[in-house]
């Protein structure tokens, strides 16, 4: 019917005997052509064993046949927090299951489209296989095309929510992805994993898995504050007013505070999504307070903000994240690649090489970056102006464009593919006048997905710099980065100062004991402004 008026009518034993009936103005089609139940098995084509990943299955017409306890369609695009979250996967249209390497449910009878992917080193499978009355049996294989862990490369999120300790183990290990870091945090009186925390690794049974439930702390205009491996709390979660903190907080505490407390007890600090919210990150950076920087969007505003603290002189290791809050987000989307070398791969083990810089990101590219043969982390020391020899590589499934040679910000060498490619290479002479430091980055063509939180995030990977020491020991500062980061934290004393809630003096006893509150959140800042001062005047330059 169109409204009230009848377009066509046709009998379901006609239906049902002939697959489909005409009018002149109408088809109808049976889509339901039988249905088989059916088990499947995905095989690693080299170990032929079960291999976690993710699969959907559709008829040609687009009808999802997902496996049995887990969802045709992903509930999201809600315009809220109310999605589905765990054991399942939607990209754009299409909603993945995650398995273990075998699933059963409902296939149609006829032709089956099949989606199997697991992370970025094997490669995807899209096939099309038929389903014959009374078959119930269908296997698939995998095939790795890298191997990272073999190569002492190990893989991590740096920010995931929401999901529990075993559904991080589950989707993890069908990513491929070797680390987790699973975040506690505050939205509100909403508190995220709360049951979670145990203050050690959880490490899987099988596979190279490990899930570590540490927190995320945030205060909304200060920013907000990965710790990673805790050992007990830090509290609180989060600060000054709703949003982050409960409804009528006030500010307890900083960034810097958080920082203290998580490595007094062997934690390691992590400014996530980096540089969004953008108050305290430039104190954290002057007092030496971060152990890395987390990109999660490919811009140049993301970039070139992590490039002026390099240039003034302050190391700090990127690493890759998702801040995972539904199932719209692959779990290491974006992930961190560590190099352990011959080190047992441990969470601890995994935690130090990121702090040690030995790590490039990946949104779907391997990377290989080497200057004089020093690797990514390292510091290559030569005598004197010079040159030295760059030799980089990027290699994926997914299509990248160009491959380039960053120095100081700038591209000094780069190859690209007009239609995409799978590999790009560059070997170059780079000139060295002074202590500098090198970094490659890659990437693809294309948004993956519309989503809020996918946006810009295209096929993507950077590394962590090497170090070039001309003739001493390796310095470098930026004055006009110097007095930005003045600047903002100027911001920041003004903001405690005169615009951050809190409560009346002596109303309250504050969680640190101290008798001045503002004392206590306003000592990080004077402490980094000293920082750069004195750096300042090593130079010679006035403030």
């Amino acid at each position: 019917k169109r409204g009230k008026h009848q377009l066509g009518s046709a009998k379901w034993n006609t239906l049902e005997s002939k697959g489909f009936f005409e009018t002149e103005r109408v088809r109808f089609e049976l889509l339901d052509r039988g249905r088989n139940w059916v088990n499947v098995t995905v095989l690693d084509e080299d170990t032929s064993k079960p291999v976690p990943c993710r699969v959907h299955f559709r008829s040609p017409e687009g009808i999802p046949y997902q496996p049995h306890g887990h969802h045709n369609h992903v509930n999201s695009n809600l315009g809220t927090m109310h999605n589905d979250i765990g054991g399942d996967l939607r990209l754009g249209q299409i909603t993945y299951a995650y398995i273990d390497g075998t699933c059963q449910g409902w296939l149609p009878r006829g032709d089956v489209i099949v989606d199997v992917a697991r992370g970025f080193e094997y490669e995807p499978l899209r096939t099309k296989i038929s389903i014959e009355p009374g078959q119930q049996e269908v296997t698939l294989r995998l095939k790795r095309w890298t191997n990272m862990n073999a190569q002492g490369w190990y893989s991590g999120d740096s920010h995931v929510h929401f999901l529990s300790t075993q559904g991080s183990h589950t989707e993890s290990l069908a990513e491929d992805l070797n680390v987790v870091n699973l975040l506690q945090s505050q939205w509100g009186s909403l508190f995220s994993s709360t049951e979670e925390f145990t203050g050690s690794p959880s490490i899987s049974r099988v596979g190279n898995n490990i899930v570590y439930v540490s927190q995320e702390n945030r205060q909304h205009f200060l920013g907000h504050i990965s710790l990673w491996g805790l050992k007990k709390p830090v509290m609180p979660w989060c600060s000054g007013q709703a949003g982050e903190a409960e409804m009528g907080s006030s500010l307890e505490t900083t960034l810097s505070h958080w920082a203290d407390e998580a490595h007094s007890q062997g934690g390691y600090v992590i400014s996530p999504h980096f540089p969004v919210t953008n108050g305290e990150p430039a104190a954290l950076i002057a007092t030496g307070r971060l152990d890395a920087i987390e990109m999660l969007r490919r811009t140049d505003f993301n970039q070139n903000e992590y490039y002026r603290y390099l240039n003034c002189g302050y190391r700090i290791p990127l690493v890759g994240g998702t801040d995972k809050m539904s199932s719209d987000v692959p779990v290491g989307f974006y992930r961190t690649y560590a190099q352990l070398g011959e080190n047992e791969f441990t969470y601890d083990n995994w935690c130090r090489a990121v702090q040690q810089g030995k790590t490039f990101l990946s949104g779907g590219p391997m990377m290989h970056f080497s200057v004089d043969g020093k690797e990514i982390g390292d510091t290559l020391e030569i005598p004197g102006p010079g040159t030295v020899e760059v030799h980089a590589w990027a290699e994926s499934t997914l299509p990248i464009d160009v491959l380039e040679i960053i120095q100081e910000g700038r591209v000094v060498a780069s190859v690209e593919s007009k239609r995409g490619t799978r590999r790009l290479e560059i070997r170059e002479q780079i000139k060295i006048d002074e202590n500098t430091w090198l970094a490659a980055r890659t990437g693809g063509g294309g948004l993956l997905h519309p989503h809020k939180q996918m946006n810009l995030r295209g096929v993507f990977g950077h590394t962590s710099p090497i170090y070039v020491a001309c003739g001493g020991d390796w310095w470098m500062f930026d004055e006009s980065t110097a007095r930005y980061m003045l600047t903002m934290i100027e911001g920041d004393l003004s903001y405690l100062q005169h615009k951050s809630p809190q409560d009346m003096s002596g109303n309250i006893t504050h969680h640190h004991g101290e008798a001045n509150h503002a004392d206590y959140l306003e000592r990080p800042f004077h402490e980094a402004r000293s920082a750069i001062h004195n750096r300042m005047h090593k130079l010679g330059i006035s403030h």
